[in-house]
């Protein structure tokens, strides 16, 4: 797991990644729309998600910093050539010490409610692991 003092300067987004995530924050998909509309304004156990969110050369769907969540929304276009760009992108993201969560646009739309729990539950994880893992470095 990487030093948390240099996470930041490890993730800091480049420039270009900064302003497709703008452009993007204004154009979510219909999926990503109703999922945002489930994870602001700290609905979810009282985390705070991002949309959008730049990290290093990637950008995230929805990412959380506290757990260091980025959750991942995937349609029926993650194949072939995507699917091997979202590989090498996860990659990186794990090397940062980034935990990824992918869900599918499907159910977003069909079972909304379980996406939410296991992204709720996936984020409470992912917090008790880096608690432990403060834990016996001390």
């Amino acid at each position: 797991m990487p030093d948390p003092k240099s996470f930041r300067s490890q993730t800091n987004a480049t420039a270009r990644a900064s302003k497709q995530a703008k452009q993007l924050r204004r154009e979510l998909s219909p999926p990503e729309r109703k999922l945002w509309h489930a994870l602001k304004a700290k609905k979810l156990n009282n985390l705070h998600f991002r949309k959008q969110h730049p990290l290093g050369p990637y950008i995230a769907d929805f990412y959380c910093h506290a757990p260091r969540l980025v959750v991942e929304v995937d349609g029926n276009q993650h194949q072939g050539d995507q699917l091997k760009h979202d590989q090498h992108r996860d990659q990186w993201m794990q090397s940062q010490g980034l935990n990824i969560l992918r869900v599918h646009a499907r159910d977003v739309f069909t079972n909304l409610q379980g996406v939410v729990n296991t992204i709720e539950r996936t984020a409470e994880d992912c917090i008790a692991q880096r608690n432990r893992d403060k834990d016996t470095k001390n």
